[in-house]
């Protein structure tokens, strides 16, 4: 079966100041997900920022203007779009998780083809606490499925996996969600192959599944992903390297490596048509 490639432009952890070539305008990441399109990803991965300070928003205007640009321009790569923002306690500011109904107010206006559904609930390297309310991950599955829309769920570790399974079980995320394992962030799974191969066997027997690492991590998790028969992610939102020290100048620069490795490995690289019937979208 040919592997799927996702590409997460821009997310909401690196920083403007990190790398000059982090998209962050509407204008900027729509170019840079039509060229990770071009070199070989099927799946764009959407976060949007704001203009001014280059910082992650939840501005529903925003994501109207990537999404309906990209699909102007490229009409068959699948767009998923972020439901993260919104989850974080911020303990200086007494910042409490948004609601379900605003967090996922731009996957009912825009109908993406997948949507990420986060169900962790963990401590961030910044200090704050990412809150994921169990009710709330509930009602957020209900509304992305009545949107039409598939949820992808990020695991970022074992405990994230048996609520998706819970909810699963329940019918709550349709009949054929879309795995990711997220290996590498703080607190979450290790960024290790051992880590991986505990991980992906926790997994339902015969799903659709994925599985990135973290900065210099991200690329050997493509070919480990591969091997075990999974689909792979890469991207600025991950890492900002394309090699020890040197800064990556585009998502599409990161494609590419990873189409290298997989047609390297023996493996076939998904179009998007590809993508959308195994996923059954």
């Amino acid at each position: 079966m040919s592997t799927i490639i996702t590409c997460a432009i821009t997310g909401s952890a690196t920083k403007p100041e990190q790398t000059p070539y982090l998209p962050i305008t509407p204008k900027q990441i729509v170019e840079s997900g039509l060229a990770a399109a071009d070199a070989g990803a099927s799946i764009l991965h959407i976060h949007v920022r704001d203009p001014q300070t280059g910082y992650p928003s939840m501005d529903i205007r925003l994501y109207e203007y990537v999404f309906n640009k990209i699909k102007q321009k490229n009409n068959k790569v699948l767009i998923n779009l972020t439901t993260g923002p919104g989850s974080v306690y911020d303990i200086t500011n007494k910042r409490i998780p948004k609601s379900a109904v605003e967090r996922v107010a731009h996957i009912e206006l825009l109908k993406p083809d997948l949507c990420s559904l986060d169900l962790n609930t963990m401590h961030q390297a910044d200090g704050n606490i990412r809150i994921n309310y169990k009710d709330v991950a509930k009602e957020m599955a209900q509304r992305i499925i009545n949107s039409g829309t598939k949820p992808e769920l990020e695991l970022f570790d074992s405990g994230d996996y048996r609520i998706a399974k819970e909810l699963y079980d329940e019918g709550l995320l349709g009949k054929n969600p879309y795995w990711q394992l997220v290996m590498g962030v703080k607190y979450g799974w290790d960024n290790t192959i051992h880590a991986l191969e505990y991980a992906h066997k926790l997994l339902p027997q015969d799903c659709n599944w994925s599985a990135f690492g973290l900065g210099r991590m991200q690329m050997p998790f493509v070919a480990m992903s591969w091997c075990l028969g999974g689909n792979a992610r890469v991207g600025l939102e991950d890492n900002i390297y394309i090699s020890k020290g040197v800064l990556a100048k585009s998502n599409a620069e990161l494609v590419d490596k990873a189409v290298n490795i997989i047609i390297n490995l023996g493996g076939k690289i998904a179009t998007p048509e590809q993508a959308r019937a195994t996923l059954k979208i």
